[in-house]
């Protein structure tokens, strides 16, 4: 049992340690601030201190416990001279002027000092601020960018709604409690030990005695404080889960009111919120402990001290004043600020290493589509595309293409059709590495795509596909995507042959009129007119087409349908079609059924085979 226990303890303080160490390396690029930060702080507290030694030559002169220093102290970097100067200073007051202007020096002087000790820690936190920030700033935007380059099987694992909430509310949350642990590791720490260095000049017996019973009161905050991280990461995943089903809420509302699903859905919400809420009132709880028990602790050390101290003082053969164990009180009670500072912030730490976990897995996940070591740029397109006995599956053992073996030359046009879920997308989707084959080759102009550039790759191609994705930007930054410094002429140009043109030109700025989230300030046939312009405008010699003329009306679809013919000549196009009447001018149609190559052929020698599923899907349609 205390076995088990020890390796509970033991992994719970690496997984603490790793984490914070993790989120301290963001710290390099700010080391500057940091030494300032860090040496600010040890002005503050200096000040501070001399404010609180004070005391004691002030008592001793005052009540008549030290005659009056009448000869001033050589000089010397010690603390005897420190003290000393002040002592000859204060005495000289106190012979020339009196005890009460004696005592208003010494009140004016600690009013000054204090001034510097904060003035001193405004700077050390003005400097804090630029590195909090920082951090949080460098901290999303890695995660971010990570994300951009996972691969898009990453996302079809977990939900989106989760995954915005790692980028809010987990960053946040480190924000708030191991940035806040990190400002207190970098101040308290030196206030303790330039305290404690004060405590054991002083009282070294005293000293040793405070530093006996402290400990304590750090074991038994640890001991509540283990079950937070457990929580908040549980907390963070129902909070996930809430956001994907308001996402999906808001993106279905018109299929949810359509079924009258309103109840159905809330009461999806409602148990999710009511978990939520359970994991919050029980973190919360522990929060609230943290405070009270701590001064509570505080309180209990302070009375053993004293009555530890007090017999010292009583005892005639301790050499311990009164007024100096007064002194070494004031400066004991100021470690108990900040070593209460450190107990609250070790239960934030708790919390916020479970989001660091959770930011971690996505900054940790492996980024399985990369370029090759030893890839090789390509610019152009010169022969033919290979597919060469490739195999696919999303989930081990269930495979989603099986023995695809297809030539596409040069300028070509080859459709895929088959029944929803014969594996036509995915078969487009390995071209441009959105996936790598599990089995077998894909060669263009000879070489495994592999082995070229990812960028290199995907430039050579245009993709438009069957739900128009556009975002909240201007039209004219939606069809020059990916593309730097274009000219307004020929993106103009592009929306011409799209059949753009004229609604882009009647919106209240013309090209550069904000559409919106996806683009909800337009139609459906609008959206999908600027991600053909889009594809027109990459001029790529390669062209996947997800049935691009699915979302327009009638007029358009054949303006755009005339438009695409023209894109398409003289280059290599996959369309993969559901209205079969769009590509009967195809060089090749592929029929795919169940992730296998069943049927190939022109419309005309496909429609003449009997019992064939492409004339079976013809005749279908026809109905």
């Amino acid at each position: 049992m205390a076995r088990r226990i020890s390796h509970v303890v033991h992994s719970l303080s690496l997984s603490l340690m790793n984490g914070f160490l993790r989120v301290l390396s963001y710290i390099h690029p700010y080391k500057v601030p940091a030494i300032i930060n860090i040496f600010l702080n040890i002005l503050a507290v200096i000040f501070s201190l001399v404010s609180l030694v004070m005391v004691i030559p002030f008592l001793n002169i005052l009540f008549d416990k030290q005659a009056p220093l009448l000869e001033k102290p050589t000089f010397s970097l010690s603390t005897e001279w420190i003290t000393g100067s002040f002592n000859y200073y204060l005495s000289q007051i106190i012979l020339q002027e009196g005890k009460l202007p004696a005592l208003l020096f010494v009140c004016c002087t600690v009013i000054l000092v204090f001034f510097l000790k904060n003035l001193f820690r405004y700077g050390a936190l003005h400097f804090m601020a630029g590195i909090r920030s920082g951090v949080v700033r460098d901290i999303r935007a890695n995660v971010f960018q990570k994300m951009l380059h996972l691969p898009i099987s990453y996302f079809s694992k977990e939900r989106k709604g989760d995954l915005t909430a790692r980028l809010t509310t987990d960053i946040q949350q480190i924000e708030w409690s191991i940035m806040s642990f990190l400002e207190v590791t970098f101040r308290e720490p030196i206030t303790i030990i330039i305290y404690l260095a004060s405590m054991l000049i002083i009282s070294p017996q005293l000293t040793l005695f405070v530093l006996l019973v402290l400990p304590i009161t750090g074991f038994i905050i640890g001991k509540i404080g283990k079950t937070l991280k457990k929580k908040s990461l549980q907390a963070q995943g129902k909070l996930g889960q809430l956001m994907t089903i308001i996402e999906e809420s808001i993106t279905g509302l018109r299929v949810i009111k359509g079924f009258n699903a309103q109840g159905q859905q809330f009461q999806r919400f409602q148990d999710i919120n009511q978990a939520h809420y359970r994991l919050l009132k029980s973190m919360q709880r522990r929060n609230d402990l943290s405070s009270p028990l701590s001064e509570f602790l505080s309180i209990c050390i302070v009375a053993i001290v004293l009555y530890f101290g007090g017999r010292l003082v009583l005892s005639e053969t301790s050499t311990l004043q009164a007024e100096t164990f007064i002194a070494f009180m004031v400066i004991f009670s100021q470690i108990l600020s900040p070593a209460k500072s450190f107990s609250n912030a070790f239960y934030h730490i708790q919390k916020g290493i479970a989001s660091v976990d959770r930011v971690a897995s996505i900054i940790d996940a492996p980024t399985t589509i990369q370029d090759h070591p030893q890839a090789t740029n390509i610019d152009t397109f010169q022969q033919q595309i290979q597919f060469k006995d490739v195999h696919f599956a999303y989930t081990p053992h269930i495979p989603t293409l099986s023995n695809i073996n297809l030539t596409i030359s040069k300028g070509s046009i080859i459709a895929l059709v088959g029944a929803s879920g014969a594996g036509k997308s995915t078969l487009a989707d390995l071209l441009p590495r959105f996936y790598d084959a599990t089995k077998g080759q894909i060669l263009l102009d000879g070489q495994d795509i592999r082995q070229y550039k990812l960028q290199d790759l995907r430039q050579l191609m245009g993709i438009v596909t069957q739900q128009p994705l556009l975002f909240n930007d201007t039209i004219f930054n939606n069809i020059a995507l990916g593309m730097e410094q274009v000219a307004e002429e020929a993106v103009i140009k592009a929306a011409k042959i799209a059949n753009a043109h004229q609604f882009i030109t009647l919106q209240e700025n013309g090209y550069h009129t904000n559409i919106g989230d996806s683009g909800c300030k337009l139609s459906g046939g609008e959206r999908q007119r600027l991600t053909i312009a889009r594809a027109i405008l990459q001029n790529p010699p390669i062209l996947i087409l997800d049935e691009a003329t699915s979302s327009l009306d009638a007029a358009s679809e054949k303006l755009v349908q005339e438009a695409l013919l023209q894109l398409m000549k003289n280059r290599t196009s996959i369309v993969i079609a559901h209205r079969l009447s769009t590509i009967q001018s195809a060089d090749e149609i592929i029929v795919l059924d169940k992730g296998q190559i069943v049927e190939r052929g022109s419309h005309k020698s496909l429609i003449l085979q009997e019992n064939g599923i492409y004339r079976r899907l013809v005749a279908l349609q026809a109905l």
